[in-house]
């Protein structure tokens, strides 16, 4: 098993916990946010946090040896009804050639207006 703790260019765990960890074939990443250098530093937008938390992500599969086309679930946690339209607009430009499976759900966070988390394969298949 492999953990990933602190790619480069993230911020970082905010807490006890590996930003991802590697187990046979599959990622599986804690969730991530629309923060870069520190938390206090998120986009004005909505959709420019989405992006940032998608670019999050893929700096996390990539420190792991996966990357954005190879996630197969997404977990995505917003903070109002509303942004799912949005959220879907940019998901469609980042997944949206072979859309994973997900669950989307409204909940209450921590200074943050999203979280997404995901699994993903390896690209090398790694682990079988």
């Amino acid at each position: 098993m492999k953990r990933i703790n602190a790619a480069p260019g993230t911020i970082g765990p905010v807490g006890p916990y590996s930003q991802a960890v590697v187990s046979g074939h599959l990622v599986f990443t804690a969730g991530q946010i629309p923060a870069f250098g520190s938390l206090d530093e998120q986009p004005a937008s909505f959709t420019e946090q989405v992006r940032q938390t998608f670019a999050n992500l893929s700096a996390i599969l990539e420190e792991a040896g996966s990357s954005l086309d190879h996630i197969v679930k997404v977990n995505a946690y917003l903070t109002d009804p509303a942004q799912l339209e949005p959220f879907n607009q940019v998901y469609r430009e980042i997944l949206g050639h072979a859309p994973p499976a997900r669950t989307t759900v409204c909940v209450s966070l921590w200074g943050v207006s999203l979280e997404i988390e995901c699994v993903a394969e390896l690209i090398d298949g790694g682990g079988r």
